[in-house]
């Protein structure tokens, strides 16, 4: 039997069964599965979960599906690493990258919200999926869609990074470049939605994709030995990552499986497009914004959870920050040049806005700070923009001696 009861708005408060709707007719709000926690606390211990295979659904009893996964096996999981060199350079002691550009199988956390919301999917009976996507999301539809014998139809800005565009058509996917920014894509797809009736991902089977997202934190808990971290810095694109963090954390605290601790939650978003780390800074309503910033994969001008992003921060005495693409960079070669890790631009502003949150005393509870690296650097090679060689010779051992022996020499 399911644990999801069906679905409730998180701003009215009205329910609904469990079916492919967009949002409240009521007040447009967004809606959220509602689970049964008498009937998960029956099955969902520690003893049971830690004898599941290392995926997401080692947590399905709080996923919203009601039969069996048919997208995502082996998907999640992926490596929480203590940062002892990252820690140092950047003055927090307790530091620790959950790593979702190991993710299975298109190397971001995106595959976790496809595998929940392409399984609802199959559910409801669809065969036709998509997404509006900065890129990311394209790549996990298209894969998960294959793996699952679905048709995709992904809709993205026609200017996307190559490697993600690639990442997406080589699975099939029909893909569809759109004039225009995100926001104009995301627009289309819920029009796309109601005229067809198809399962886009990110529009109409929104309720059940965003709960892919707890996944990280039930992750970071148990991995930490089942406890809450002190500090969570999370990227910020539509602000949903935030909100489903905290709900996780919640979760298991009302399960008591981990201690009801207090833990902040902090932002990110690069300076070029920051209405939500905007609003928290500055105490202001939440206002869209045009993005101008080479970090695509979080250039969401009109977030569709800002507020409710907002509002968990708020929640939860976290802050935000605003790195310029400069610092993201930085951030993408600190990483890669302390922790051997390579992150897109999204984990660069992550890392940059870790520094400046340091460095304004964000950090002073003790305990874990967590930073959320949610896709791989491979897709985002563009933006480093300089040639890699440090030199080129002519392949004599001669050369090699003049090269070498001359730069021992300037250094010295």
């Amino acid at each position: 039997m399911s644990h999801v009861l069906g679905l409730k708005c998180k701003e009215c408060g009205r329910t609904y069964p469990k079916e492919p709707v967009a949002a409240c007719s009521e007040c447009w709000g967004g809606l959220e599965p509602v689970y049964d926690l008498d009937r998960v606390r029956a099955t969902f211990t520690r003893e049971a979960v830690a004898g599941r295979p290392r995926d997401l659904w080692r947590y399905r009893e709080l996923l919203p599906i009601d039969g069996e996964p048919v997208v995502g096996i082996g998907t999640g999981f992926t490596p929480l690493i203590r940062a002892h060199r990252l820690g140092a350079a950047l003055g927090i002691p307790d530091l620790w990258i959950k790593y979702d550009a190991a993710c299975h199988p298109t190397l971001s956390f995106k595959d976790r919200l496809v595998a929940v919301s392409l399984t609802k999917a199959r559910e409801f009976g669809l065969t036709t999926v998509g997404c509006a996507s900065t890129g990311n999301l394209a790549n996990a539809v298209a894969a998960g869609a294959a793996a699952a014998g679905l048709s995709a139809v992904v809709l993205v800005p026609k200017d996307l990074e190559a490697a993600k565009l690639t990442a997406t058509a080589v699975y099939g996917a029909t893909l569809v470049g759109v004039e225009g920014n995100y926001d104009r894509v995301n627009r289309l797809c819920a029009q796309i939605a109601d005229r067809y009736g198809w399962g886009i991902v990110n529009v109409n089977l929104r309720a059940y994709y965003g709960e892919g997202s707890k996944t990280v934190g039930f992750e970071v808990a148990e991995q930490l030995g089942w406890r809450l971290p002190r500090h969570v810095v999370a990227p910020m694109a539509g602000g949903s990552l935030v909100t489903k963090v905290e709900r996780a954390f919640q979760q298991l605290a009302s399960l008591s499986l981990v201690d009801d601790a207090p833990f902040s939650l902090h932002g990110a978003q690069p300076q070029g497009c920051s209405p939500i780390a905007r609003a928290v800074r500055e105490g202001s309503p939440l206002r869209p914004v045009k993005p101008d910033t080479i970090v695509r994969s979080l250039a969401i001008g009109d977030p569709a959870d800002g507020l409710a992003a907002v509002a968990a921060i708020r929640r939860t005495g976290g802050s935000a920050a605003e790195p310029t693409d400069p610092e993201v960079l930085d951030g993408i070669r600190l990483l890669a040049q302390t922790e051997g890790l390579f992150a897109e631009t999204a984990g660069g502003t992550v890392v940059a806005t870790a520094r400046q949150l340091a460095e304004s005393g964000a950090f002073a509870e003790p305990g874990p700070v967590v930073l959320l690296v949610t896709g791989h650097g491979l897709k985002t090679v563009e933006a480093l923009r300089s040639v890699p060689f440090t030199t080129v010779i002519d392949g004599r051992l001669e050369s090699f001696e003049a090269f070498w022996e001359g730069r021992a020499a300037l250094s010295a």
